[in-house]
């Protein structure tokens, strides 16, 4: 079998999970996935939510979610489309800083749980490893600046 029916045969196994509700109410509101074109697992859309009690809150962000045919062996290639004020994501590309898409990515992880990481990342911004190198500064210097700011990012861009 090759690799990349393994990998299409694991995501149409995600993929149907998520249409029948195998993941927890709470998450399934707050993270919207599926294929771009319903022929090409290869190629998903998301929508993460603002978690609550974070400057994100309200906030809607679009992501843009590229399988390797070698997955789940290699972790998909996540990026914000929605303009994203964060230390670990990059403003310009939507680029995202997070271990399980590199170092600590397992076979175990799937798309839905990487998006709740992904999400969580919202939540616990890490100034010491920034692709975003002006709000990691603001953050460790004035907490309270970084809120501000990125309210107004997410008023202006994810609302």
């Amino acid at each position: 079998m090759s690799l990349s029916t393994t990998a299409s045969r694991r995501l149409l196994k995600e993929y149907k999970e998520l249409l029948t509700g195998s993941t927890s109410a709470t998450s399934k509101t707050a993270i919207q996935l599926g294929p771009v074109v319903d022929d090409d697992m290869f190629h998903w859309a998301g929508t993460v939510l603002g978690p609550d009690s974070t400057p994100y809150e309200g906030g809607s962000f679009k992501v843009d979610i590229e399988v390797p045919v070698n997955y789940p062996l290699a972790p998909p290639r996540l990026r914000f489309t929605t303009r994203t004020c964060h230390p670990n994501v990059s403003f310009q590309t939507g680029e995202i800083c997070l271990d399980v898409l590199d170092t600590q990515w397992t076979a175990a992880w799937t798309i839905h749980a990487t998006c709740l990481a992904v999400q969580a990342l919202l939540s616990s911004p890490e100034p010491a490893s920034p692709l975003n190198i002006d709000a990691a500064n603001v953050l460790r210097h004035d907490p309270v600046a970084y809120d501000g700011l990125v309210r107004y990012y997410v008023h202006k861009y994810a609302m």
